[in-house]
């Protein structure tokens, strides 16, 4: 439990510092923290494990290998074992089995537990070679040590993650063995597996608990993690929340803006809602509630904000990691599509605060310095400049020595980067250092921006050798996060040294800040590594789930279910995948709840958006899965966010996870959009489009909060509020009037099916109305439209028509006949796979549509949705709104000391 109770429905009293801490561990890193040789096994273990992953993620193996001739290069399936073996066998030491299970040591049972489990994963690195030789004919031997690791991992998935994970992944395996059962629905029965062809497919093969999820955790997953655990120990947390409070404190509900900013930035660096909620609100929780706030509404901004930073680039959740494997593009590509909702998102929800307290006339937090509001946009606008000016120059200085220097460039730019450190580290040194300040001082002093960046310059060196081997040098995700990671360690060995020595320190001390930095190291290394145990049974345990899915093939019968469900209404199957993916939010992880989702209805969103007349990019459904999935730590009764936030500001969770819900509907809505109105993924958006969209989008979700907050420049009345609805929509989604309007497709004659594929532009949609006998009753004619993205032009039309669809056509008599699909499990094949394609009746297209070129811009519908906002800015002015705030608020006051 978040809280100690002290009656049934109240709330309980905050939790103190270590509660806080062990509230945290006992959902992240392992309440088990024991002394003595238990304890030093766990951190020897967990600081291996951080070890052996830095180690597969360098150029170390090659190079040893190509030294010595050893084997030293380990495949992907030999690492995953080896990642998997550290993770059961760190879950079974950390995590205890029961509450009341003892914590300061470790039970026999358990070192038995933690010991076989890692065998079982060993197991596959050890004889790899000998089961790659038998495929899919396990022996006696990998039987058992495939079923004792399966009841191992669901148990240890239990202790790190809570019963859902377990049950839901029990649940796919018992289908697996139990699918003929007559219990089981006629749409959802299947023939069953034995227990050896399971074991094969859940186990010993690269299609279960070893596939594409474990993998991204073992190659990418653990180094970001291990990047946010290590650059918090550096001290980079308390900076960033620091500088937010310095930029935002003295605001109008400046700590509810300060915990929005820093929880964004903390994202960076953290994996995890709930040490983001603790860490960033055991500050700004309190200071919110002193500035007006009530303990709910503080606890939800938090959460709110929380969460959202595992959907803000560069560095996101893991979730985003397998959006890779899953779509097959890469992290470049994510980080593209992911950008401009998560930075939507964040300004939306800065305005919500800002009108929370506006609305309840809420006073500020008094600034040390002042200035006038036009020299402070002065400044403001200068420093932003001198950024952008300096970026450009950093940017263009490394081209040129790349360029100049071509054979030395990386010998070079290492030793800048060196040198740029060492300066910063000598500026930082002429500033005390940062102490995070107490939040229930009786006078609370907003720090000066400028002396908090000062001492943090060097911690932006990290980040920008992780964008810049990301982004310009388009290395690999686990390669990037590697080179940060290298420079992450000088930076936590020599700061604290190299600071002692500009400040003049005495030897002893300065050996004292080095032992200090040592000590850093290794923690960060261990804390790292006891972050990532929850990810790395979680990835394992989802692949149950996966597994499933391949085996039996339920994928496509849950997209025939929900097609039978929604009548092939594309709106009513987003929301029963949003459903499915908030009910499974109720206790899962972000990451299993994405993966579990994914799985089961990303393809299908797909595929039945493109049998019934509308295509979906395949990112914009697993985006759409993403979003919903990092609800699970807000979704109430069981979001653990929330139970955090309340265990620090005293409220009660239940109502504090319904209010950050409420908080979060920018981010409910958001994916809804997106599926229709790509351009909001930027998606074949060109600069000059992005920059219009994001002014576009950023216009209409500040509209959405004022909508949902029932504040805008006044209080809202019921009709203005739905007004502003009806404008957000229309700014985000104008195609859906137009298409009101004038039709999106012409209808051509299907005898001139080349010609019209043919004359259409790149990347043109086209749709096809196909007919055909039904192949479980010939008597009775099945019909429905699809719609297909034609891709490049070809040079004639019957070749793209065929590239485009994975379908053969023949024209007779002015009719369009069907051949039978090339690939069955191709979107056609599966969507045409309910047609008789050898009955007496032929399959045809009767009708042809190509997209209406004539169509007026739909960009004219801003023009109603401008002049609606006027009328409801017009009707709020005249009761005395405005758009700075309330004004019969008066002067803002001070908070009281």
């Amino acid at each position: 439990m978040a809280t100690k109770p002290d009656n049934a429905g109240k709330a309980a009293a905050p939790l103190n510092e270590d509660e806080l801490q062990d509230l945290v561990a006992s959902s992240d890193t392992g309440a088990r923290d024991p002394a003595g040789t238990a304890g030093f096994v766990i951190a020897a273990v967990a600081l291996c494990w951080s070890l052996f992953q830095l180690y597969i993620a360098s150029p170390l193996p090659y190079t040893l290998s190509g030294m010595t001739g050893l084997p030293l290069v380990l495949n992907d399936a030999q690492a995953r074992a080896i990642h998997l073996a550290f993770g059961l066998f760190l879950a079974f030491m950390a995590f205890p089995a029961l509450p009341s299970s003892p914590r300061d040591r470790i039970p026999v049972i358990d070192w038995v537990f933690a010991l076989t489990a890692a065998a079982c994963a060993l197991y596959i690195f050890v004889f790899y070679r000998a089961l790659a030789q038998r495929p899919g004919l396990p022996i006696t031997q990998d039987l058992v040590v495939a079923g004792i690791g399966m009841v191992l991992l669901l148990e240890a998935t239990r202790r790190a993650l809570g019963p859902p994970l377990a049950i839901v992944a029990i649940v796919f395996l018992s289908y697996v063995f139990f699918g003929s059962s007559t219990v089981v629905p006629d749409i959802i029965r299947w023939g069953g597996a034995s227990f050896s062809r399971a074991m094969d497919q859940m186990w010993l093969s690269p299609n279960g608990v070893f596939g594409v999820a474990l993998g991204v955790s073992s190659a990418f997953v653990f180094l970001f993690v291990l990047f946010g655990s290590m650059l918090d120990r550096a001290g980079a947390g308390n900076f960033f929340i620091k500088l937010a409070f310095a930029l935002l404190g003295h605001l109008r509900g400046g700590p509810a803006k300060a915990a929005v900013l820093s929880s964004m930035m903390t994202g960076l660096i953290s994996g995890s809602s709930i040490a983001n909620v603790v860490t960033t609100g055991t500050f700004t929780i309190p200071l919110m509630k002193r500035v007006g706030f009530t303990p709910e509404k503080a606890g939800s901004v938090e959460v709110a904000s929380s969460v959202n930073g595992q959907i803000m680039p560069p560095v996101m959740g893991a979730a985003a990691f397998l959006m890779v494997e899953y779509v097959g593009i890469s992290y470049l590509q994510v980080i593209k599509h992911a950008f401009l909702p998560a930075v939507v998102s964040y300004i939306a929800l800065l305005y919500l605060v800002h009108l929370e307290a506006v609305k309840n006339d809420m006073p500020v937090l008094q600034k040390r310095q002042t200035h006038p509001a036009l020299v402070a946009l002065m400044r403001s606008g200068i420093v932003i400049a001198s950024i952008i000016i300096l970026v450009g120059i950093i940017y263009y200085a490394i081209n040129f020595i790349k360029y100049a220097l071509p054979d030395i460039s990386a010998p070079v730019l290492m030793a800048a980067l060196l040198v740029a450190y060492v300066a910063l580290i000598w500026y930082a040194a002429k500033s005390p250092d940062l102490e995070m300040d107490d939040p229930n001082a009786r006078v609370v002093e907003l720090p000066i921006a400028v002396d908090v960046i000062k001492t943090g310059l060097h911690y932006l060196l990290p980040l920008f050798v992780l964008v810049w081997t990301l982004m310009v040098e388009r290395k690999s995700p686990g390669l990037s996060a590697f080179y940060a990671v290298l420079l992450l360690i000088v930076i936590i060995l020599t700061q604290k040294p190299l600071k002692a020595l500009f400040r003049g320190l005495q030897s002893d001390e300065q050996r004292a800040a080095l032992g200090e930095g040592i000590n850093d190291l290794i923690v960060g290394l261990i804390l790292g590594a006891r972050n990532m145990i929850g990810i790395a049974c979680a990835t394992a345990a989802a692949g149950i789930i996966v597994g499933t899915v391949t085996l039996t093939g339920i994928g496509q019968v849950m997209a025939e279910f929900v097609e039978f469900l929604s009548g092939g209404n594309i709106f009513l199957i987003l929301v029963f995948t949003a459903l499915i993916s908030l009910v499974l939010g109720m206790g899962l992880p972000t990451t299993a709840n994405y993966i579990v989702v994914s799985s089961l209805m990303a393809p299908v969103i797909v595929e039945l958006g493109a049998s019934n007349g509308i295509i979906i990019p395949l990112i914009a459904a697993h985006m759409f899965v993403f979003y919903f999935g990092i609800m699970a730590d807000v979704t109430p009764p069981v979001g653990l966010a929330s139970f955090a936030a309340a265990a620090v500001s005293g409220g009660d969770p239940i109502k504090t996870g319904f209010t950050a819900f409420f908080y979060s509907l920018r981010t409910v809505l958001l994916p809804f959009i997106f599926v229709f109105n790509t351009d909001l993924l930027l998606i074949n958006v060109g600069w000059f489009g992005a920059i219009w969209v994001t002014i576009q989008a950023i216009v209409a979700m500040l509209i959405f909060a004022a909508a949902t907050q029932g504040f805008f420049m006044a209080r809202n009345r019921l009709w203005e509020s739905a007004a502003l609805l009806l404008v957000t929509f229309m700014l985000l989604r104008p195609g859906f009037f137009l298409d009101l309007v004038q039709p999106p497709y012409l209808v051509t004659p299907p005898a001139q099916i080349f010609e019209a594929v043919k004359d259409e532009p790149a990347d043109a949609d086209i749709r096809f109305t196909i007919r055909g006998p039904n192949f479980d009753n010939p008597d009775r004619t099945t019909e429905r439209t699809m719609a297909f993205n034609l891709g490049p032009e070809g040079e004639t039309g019957e070749a793209r028509f065929e590239a485009a669809t994975g379908l053969a056509a023949r024209i007779e008599d002015d009719r369009v006949i069907l051949d039978e699909p090339f690939d069955m499990n191709s979107l056609a094949g599966k969507a045409l796979s309910n047609l008789d394609f050898y009955a007496d009746q032929p399959v045809e297209i009767t009708a042809v549509e190509v997209s209406n070129e004539e169509r007026m811009p739909r960009e004219v519908f801003y023009i109603p949705a401008a002049l609606l906002l006027a009328l409801v800015m017009f009707m709020q002015r005249r009761r005395g709104g405005t758009l700075g705030g309330n004004p019969h608020a008066g002067r803002p006051r001070p908070a009281e000391s």
